[in-house]
């Protein structure tokens, strides 16, 4: 039986477990071979996140009904280990999947920056809630700052400010090779909290820094304002019996 141009169904037919390793194992030995160094993501158990920041990243794609249909296949993708590499940077991220073939798709994947003028209302609501980077990165923060990262506006980016590109014949918006790689992410982010600043384009120290010198500024400015948990000379005699 001829086959017809545009039936393009087995383009798409979901690859075995098994097949996906098999390709991936080939993958990391001619790599060896090469002396190409991979960052491959391996994720234990049926979990893929254990943090705040990988959980939080996660929730935030799953709540864009765009990506909803895809991001199911991605995690099966990641979970047998078919992204073989995967790079963080500023603002963009690297990464091959390993596919049917035995050649794995490269993905690519930028990240918008955050604005100046958002970035600044962040710090300002911040304040003096971050009082050290170590419970920062820990997600040992409290619940109201952690809104303020993952709400609408905040620091983890809507889906108009992330853009992919894959090698895949697959035309759809988001392929699985993209979502598997998105999860991807979220694992990286437990292995080191610092990556997620870095994709998007923020200075972590200096991120703390200023949010804690703005907070010191505004608490100097109102130093001088009269309030009801100050105490006064008179009080301490009331208190102690000073005479």
């Amino acid at each position: 039986m001829k086959k017809s141009y545009w039936d393009t169904e087995s383009l798409y037919e979901q690859p075995s477990a098994s097949q996906i390793k098999r390709n991936a194992g080939e993958t990391a030995r001619k790599a060896k071979a090469k002396g190409t160094i991979l960052h491959p993501v391996k994720v234990d158990g049926r979990r893929i996140t254990h943090s705040w920041w990988s959980s939080a990243w996660c929730e935030n794609l799953e709540r864009y009904a765009d990506y909803e249909n895809r991001l199911e296949r991605g995690r099966r993708y990641l979970r047998t280990g078919a992204v073989v590499d995967l790079q963080i940077a500023k603002g963009k991220v690297m990464a091959k999947v390993q596919g049917r073939k035995k050649t794995p798709y490269k993905v690519e994947i930028r990240i918008s920056p955050v604005n100046e003028n958002r970035m600044q209302h962040i710090m300002d609501v911040c304040g003096d809630q971050i009082d050290s980077l170590e419970r920062l990165l820990e997600g040992d923060f409290p619940e109201e700052l952690k809104e303020v990262f993952w709400e609408e506006g905040g620091l983890f980016p809507t889906p108009k400010e992330i853009s992919f590109n894959c090698s895949c014949p697959d035309w759809a918006l988001m392929c699985k090779h993209v979502a598997a790689v998105l999860y991807g992410i979220a694992v990286r982010f437990d292995e080191d909290p610092l990556l997620f600043f870095l994709l998007r384009g923020i200075d972590v120290d200096r991120f703390v820094q200023v949010t804690l010198e703005n907070s010191v500024e505004s608490m100097l400015a109102n130093m001088d304002v009269v309030s009801d948990r100050i105490i006064t000379s008179d009080d301490w005699e009331k208190l102690f019996g000073v005479l």
